[in-house]
């Protein structure tokens, strides 16, 4: 019973000293109202007077077959002819752009090429591996939505709007051309090695033509020897016999060529050995012929080709994006009631304490 009663005093007494030091608190509202207002004041200067900054966005997405159907001049699509150029594809087309916009290479060029040259001339004295951190913050390319991973968004935060803008626009542009010029290599390299690989093959069926027109000749001479040897001048012909194909190919062109006669032969010869080309002779040669005329005349420039599309242009902001005014002050408000607070129990305590 008796610790009851002593934890019922002790509970009083601190009900007293929570009561006396509301009262004391409040006996020094003036400082805490007065740390309070201090507070807001310079927060509110703060969020005045700090310079805003900006942030623009522009997105893109991947070109549309119109857009790049001039790249596919020349290529088909076939799986007879393993030689055929492949067609290229929007998202092997939109890979590159994207490759482009994301490189280390092109951040390193517009940070020579436009952002050192817009900063005041004492901060370009500053390091420039601390420029190069700061250009990395205020500049970058992601995914915005993650369930469309092919939607990119380029966004640059600059404190002024429309320079946010300019650039924001600029760095697509470059990765445009530089991803143009990628393409045209693409293009320019793969049509050389087409060109190059038929110009070999109608070569290589001259070149055969004529290896066999030789052969040809070869075997015309052996058998116009042996015509002239047995005295055979015109082919010997057996009334009411027909001869078999297998024969009939021997006559012609195998062991029993000498059959024809010497005069036969020997025409055939002058005429093999006065040809002056062999290019009307070689069946496939034409169809070859054809196929390099085309890849010649295919556009190694081409106009009116897109590597991406422009979903959404980067235009000005009106609304910037820091500092953020309302949370600012009442961040300050808070803070300031809080020393104001803090400062009256340091004054109650000293008084006590005397």
């Amino acid at each position: 019973m008796q610790e009851t009663g002593s934890y019922a005093a002790h509970t009083r007494d601190d009900e007293i000293d929570l009561v006396e030091l509301a009262k004391a608190l409040w006996s020094q509202k003036l400082i805490i109202i007065c740390a309070t207002i201090a507070g807001a004041a310079i927060a509110s200067a703060y969020a005045l007077f700090s310079t805003p900054v900006y942030e623009a966005k522009a997105t893109v997405l991947p070109p549309l077959l119109s857009d790049i159907a001039s790249y596919n001049a020349g290529r088909t699509e076939s799986s007879e002819n393993q030689s055929q150029l492949k067609p290229f594809t929007v998202d092997e087309v939109y890979a590159v752009f994207t490759r482009n916009l994301r490189s280390l290479s092109l951040r390193r060029d517009f940070f020579r090429d436009v952002y050192i040259p817009s900063l005041p001339e004492a901060a370009r004295a500053a390091p420039r591996d601390q420029l190069w951190s700061k250009f990395n913050e205020i500049v970058s390319i992601r995914t915005p939505d993650k369930q469309r991973a092919e939607l990119v968004e380029v966004a640059v935060q600059q404190g002024e709007p429309d320079q946010a803008a300019a650039w924001a626009n600029e760095l697509i542009s470059r990765a445009a051309e530089a991803s143009e010029r990628d393409m045209q290599l693409n293009v320019s390299s793969e049509l050389d090695i087409r060109i190059r690989s038929v110009e070999r093959r109608i070569a290589s069926l001259r070149s055969t033509a004529q290896q066999r027109r030789e052969d040809r000749i070869a075997i015309l001479k052996e058998a116009l020897v042996v015509a002239r040897a047995v005295g055979m001048d015109s082919p010997q012909v057996t009334a009411g016999r027909t001869s078999s194909n297998e024969e009939l190919s021997e006559f012609i062109d195998g062991s029993l060529t000498y059959m024809r006669g010497a005069k036969a032969i020997e025409a055939e010869m002058k005429v093999l050995e006065a040809r002056e080309s062999d290019d009307p002779f070689i069946p496939e040669l034409r169809s070859s012929q054809e196929q390099l005329s085309f890849l010649k005349t295919v556009e190694v420039r081409p106009e009116n080709v897109s590597v991406f599309t422009l979903d959404s242009v980067a235009e000005v902001p009106e609304t910037p994006i820091k500092p953020k005014k309302s949370l600012i002050v009442a961040l300050g408000i808070v803070l300031g009631g809080m020393l104001g607070v803090f400062v009256a129990l340091i004054k109650v305590l000293i008084r006590r304490g005397r």
